[in-house]
């Protein structure tokens, strides 16, 4: 890899990493006042645990060449990456490696806005921890290794085209939106569950938080763009990803402010952002493969679905607090599906055939019955031992105050306080000297 390449690898590394800061703002945001810490501790509990692991062994994990052929690699070579350290392509080969690890790093913490106000942090690190390992660390190598079975599921199965999914639509966003609607069963409903709970405590912590997802993403779909031929070379698709990544999002917006507009008569500033989560989710698995003009089609249609499957949850009563299963699992299966339409020039409708829809249908629907099985599991058996949600009381109480002993909002100046708040005993009255003596 030439310097300029390598400089943008990097690059796009660093963008991909500040998008979970970004997912822990926009999700904090989104939740109580009392909820705002532990909520963005969720995202930054990922951030260090799941990249220890990725470097541990995750990355060999993914590498199904190594290991059990197209399913896992294996776990234990080049274990800390003692060896990559000494090779020849040291640096683009650890430079792959801290960018994997941004992936896995936002998926895991993806799943987070799924059980707001109400999980335990010590349950959700163990949930992580085995989640990465059992799910992302070998979703991630079908997706996109190069002996990956869903990589190669075309040609197994004898048909014209393979799965595309450039950036992540299966192994990130149906794999964490499947996740997510899997936890918020075992976990079960927040007290007092209904629309009314659901009003966000900080909006301009939720803009800022799309705006970090909306910057980072850039270096989330562009930075395999520096592999193989680079992005200086003709045939490169960077300025495409570029184009299509800004498109779609914008696009979405307007789709989620129409079929806003028209849902409840008015638009709403969390819902432009919402807009700009789904359409960024839909482009993620085909920024490399659509004209701009069906990447922008692809944002309107997923801006407007979005918008209304996150009220899925109201009508058939399962808690995904902050809507990953209504943008991430649904904005991922319209990107991945859309493919097996408009995917350039192996698209059913842009001169292909069938082929393109059938494998990616396979691929969505594969990573979401794996991913959704793997999270229930995991997930019932720690509320069944440790437990995973909190006592009701604390729940009401405040999940900061109680879990972290820290709270969101201190101006004690004016007295305002998300912390616990003072109890007053009262004291009884000494009596009087001259009654003493008396």
């Amino acid at each position: 890899m030439d310097s300029g390449n390598l400089a943008w690898y990097l690059t796009a590394t660093a963008l991909v990493l500040v998008m979970t800061p970004g997912v822990a703002f926009f999700y904090g945001g989104l939740v109580r006042a009392k909820s705002v810490v532990s909520m963005m501790m969720l995202s930054f509990g990922a951030m260090g645990l799941v990249g220890v692991l990725w470097i541990c062994y995750g990355f060999n994990l993914q590498n199904v060449s190594t290991g059990w052929i197209g399913v896992a690699g294996n776990p234990f070579t080049n274990f800390a990456l003692a060896d990559s350290i000494s090779a020849p392509d040291a640096n683009d080969q650890l430079a792959g490696v801290a960018y994997g690890a941004t992936f896995a790093i936002i998926t895991v913490a993806l799943i987070s806005g799924a059980i707001a106000d109400r999980a335990k942090f010590g349950a959700w690190m163990l949930f992580a921890a085995l989640f990465a390992t059992v799910d992302y660390f070998l979703v991630a190598g079908w997706v996109w290794g190069a002996d990956g079975w869903i990589y190669n599921l075309g040609t197994t199965l004898g048909l014209s085209a393979n799965v595309i999914d450039y950036a992540g639509g299966t192994a990130v966003h149906i794999n964490a939106g499947a996740a997510a609607l899997a936890l918020s069963l075992v976990l079960g409903k927040r007290v007092g569950f209904g629309r009314s709970i659901h009003r966000p405590h900080n909006v301009p912590l939720v803009l800022i938080g799309a705006a970090l997802l909306w910057f980072g993403w850039f270096g989330f779909n562009g930075g395999a763009a520096a592999l193989g031929a680079g992005i200086a070379d003709p045939s490169s698709p960077a300025g495409l990803i570029i184009i299509n990544t800004l498109g779609a999002t914008a696009a979405a917006i307007l789709g989620w402010l129409v079929a806003e507009k028209a849902k409840t008569g008015k638009v709403t500033s969390v819902g432009a952002a919402s807009g700009a989560v789904a359409g960024l989710v839909a482009i993620t698995p085909s920024c490399a493969n659509l004209a701009p003009g069906w990447a922008i089609v692809l944002g309107l249609v997923a801006g407007a679905v979005c918008a209304l499957a996150v009220e899925l949850k109201w009508r058939l009563g399962f808690d995904d607090s902050l809507d990953v299963v209504g943008v991430h699992l649904v904005g991922g299966l319209i990107g991945t599906l859309y493919l097996g339409f408009f995917a350039t020039g192996t698209g059913l409708f842009v001169g292909g055939n069938a082929d393109q829809l059938l494998v990616q249908a396979i691929a969505a629907v594969s990573v979401l019955v794996y991913s959704f099985a793997v999270a229930w599991v995991i997930g019932w058996v720690i509320q069944k031992t440790m437990g995973f949600r909190i006592r009701s009381e604390d729940e009401l109480a405040g999940v900061d105050t109680v879990v972290h002993g820290e709270s969101g909002y201190e101006f004690p100046e004016e007295g305002v306080s998300t912390g616990p708040v003072a109890v007053q005993v009262p004291v009884a009255a000494e009596p009087e000297p001259e009654k003493i003596l008396s």
